[in-house]
């Protein structure tokens, strides 16, 4: 009777490290999470993260969390209890790829020349999406900080229906908390949902509403919503100065925080809707670090609900970038012959979801 292939992965794409540790048992088929570790790097209010600096974050860091996630896992001779080591390959910031692509290099050679396995990250996320909610055949609805992609399965790709044509939701969001310096602790986007939630009158600015086909664009409403807190600011001195504002035109941050959000994850559930539409499925599966919010799901259940479907989505612990993810869709992989040669081990900032073959599915 076979034994229960284990494997570890290492992510690093942007600026949370995460280790974690799979096992696939071959004669049942279930999946268990045996490890399952982050160390997120946070910069300052008003400001983003670095590339170099999280690169820096990432390599003080590696060697602690992955005796961590072993230690979790049980795991007290790997060159013998795993069977492959996976890591990130792309897409992602630069620095902080390469640093954990060498840690993973690394840690092969010194487990006895253990295989590698190069993962796509936005594969990790859907298959770590299907495996936690059960979803079977799903659209998805990719949305992170680097990546905003509308996804449905066929003929062993994850073929890319609609996208967005210049930043990612999340780097619209991100960017938006630091024009109001909103903590970047625990998560920018996190921040903002909590504000929005306490946006008293509910207001809804008038933000542009950039739907192109299938596509979506970020960087338009990002502008007007800068400008919108400009104005904001400048309320604010006046008031300071004793001038009179009229009470109608006064709006708040909570109520920027309430229009950004509802105006861009409408476009979301619009493009979404029209995927499944073509493609006949009643599952939306949302994956991705802006999957963990709350008003996203909603909007998504109450479309879905109205077409006789369901919404799939899970909490931070693998919505966030994590290394689980990538343990998981790499040992998927490994279990089919996959190997990235070491001589191949690279990283790259462009993987596109639809570049990778899926032999682990019919």
């Amino acid at each position: 009777m076979s034994k229960p292939l284990l494997a570890i992965g290492c992510e690093g794409s942007a600026n949370k490290l995460g280790i974690g540790v799979i096992s696939h048992d071959p004669a049942t088929g279930k999946s268990a999470i045996l490890a399952n570790l982050r160390d997120t790097f946070s910069s300052p209010p008003g400001t983003g993260f670095l590339p170099k600096d999280t690169a820096a974050h990432h390599r003080a860091h590696f060697v602690r969390l992955a005796r961590a996630a072993l230690a979790a896992a049980g795991v007290t001779d790997p060159a013998s209890q795993l069977s492959c080591v996976c890591y990130t390959k792309g897409p992602g910031m630069g620095a902080p790829l390469q640093s954990v692509a060498v840690a993973a290099r690394a840690i092969s050679l010194l487990w006895g020349g253990l295989p590698l396995v190069g993962v796509n990250h936005c594969v990790g996320h859907i298959e770590m999406g299907r495996e936690i909610t059960g979803a079977d055949n799903p659209v998805v609805l990719y949305v992170s900080g680097g990546n905003t992609q509308v996804i449905a399965y066929a003929e062993r790709r994850y073929r890319i229906f609609g996208e967005t044509l210049d930043i990612a939701v999340g780097n619209c969001l991100d960017r938006f908390a630091r024009t109001l310096a909103i903590s970047n602790d625990p998560a920018p986007g996190y921040n903002i949902e909590l504000l929005a939630r306490r946006s008293s009158g509910r207001r809804l600015l008038d933000l542009p509403y950039a739907v192109k086909g299938m596509d979506c664009s970020f960087s338009g409403i990002l502008t007007a919503a800068d400008l919108l807190a400009a104005q904001m600011k400048e309320q604010d001195a006046k008031i300071a100065r004793g001038e009179d504002v009229q009470e109608e035109d006064r709006f708040t941050p909570e109520d920027l925080c309430f229009s950004l959000q509802e105006t861009i994850y409408a476009m979301l559930v619009e493009i979404t809707e029209r995927a499944m539409a073509h493609v006949g499925s009643n599952q939306v599966l949302i994956v991705g670090g802006v999957g963990c919010n709350e008003r996203l799901q909603e909007m998504m259940g109450q479309m879905a609900k109205e077409r006789g479907g369901s919404v799939y989505a899970t909490d931070e612990r693998f919505c966030i970038d994590n290394g689980i993810m990538i343990a998981h869709a790499g040992l998927l992989a490994f279990e089919t012959g996959f190997r990235t040669p070491l001589e191949d081990s690279t990283c790259t900032q462009r993987f596109r979801t639809d570049e990778v073959y899926v032999k682990w599915r019919d």
